[in-house]
């Protein structure tokens, strides 16, 4: 069955991130049409980008990369959930996904994101960012407010129109993971 992590996308304490990754998961789940785990950023304690070799080499010296690579790697798709910081990514997920390289390449992610302006900013960003690494992202995405969606501006309860949101995304993640496993095993090629 296709593997589909959601990826939280801070470490900071006190973060509400890993409550609307939390939610996410348990949306999914409810759907039965890939397996879904939530992924922690935060349980892989990556500091500040340090392994010697580019990522493209995939020569990781670190224990605490090889680790996070071997978890990346078992998946077909992703759902990274993105809090917008200084109109752009938590500095947390941009060093996260830039640890690796080939672990992401040819799989597909979905977006959520979350801020005062439904974190579309940081979402544009990150979209760059996987560009970059080959991954396939949807087009559409979750959107949240913190002024509607997180009751004083730190539990999740999204208004039910937000809510909703995230449904196309799932859809459109499901679709386009099982294409990019394809290309991966080779079956589809370029003309």
């Amino acid at each position: 069955m296709t593997k589909i992590a959601i990826i939280t996308g801070s470490t900071r304490p006190g973060r509400i991130n890993y409550g609307l990754a939390e939610w996410v998961f348990d949306r999914v789940v409810e759907r039965g049409d890939a397996e879904y785990e939530l992924v922690d950023i935060a349980d892989y304690n990556l500091p500040v980008l340090d392994e010697a070799m580019p990522a493209a080499y995939g020569q990781y010296a670190q224990e605490h990369t090889q680790a996070w690579a071997a978890k990346i790697a078992e998946f077909d798709g992703f759902i990274f959930i993105t809090g917008e910081y200084n109109h752009s990514v938590p500095p947390a997920l941009a060093n996260a996904i830039s640890y690796l390289n080939n672990e992401w390449a040819n799989k597909a992610a979905g977006i959520v994101g979350y801020g005062s302006a439904f974190g579309v900013r940081a979402v544009e960003h990150l979209r760059g960012i996987l560009s970059e690494l080959q991954i396939a992202h949807v087009q559409k995405q979750g959107m949240f407010s913190l002024f509607t969606d997180f009751e004083n501006f730190s539990t999740f309860k999204p208004t039910e129109l937000q809510a909703a949101s995230v449904e196309p995304m799932f859809d459109q993640l499901v679709v386009w993971t099982n294409a990019m496993k394809q290309v991966r095993e080779g079956a589809l090629v370029a003309a």
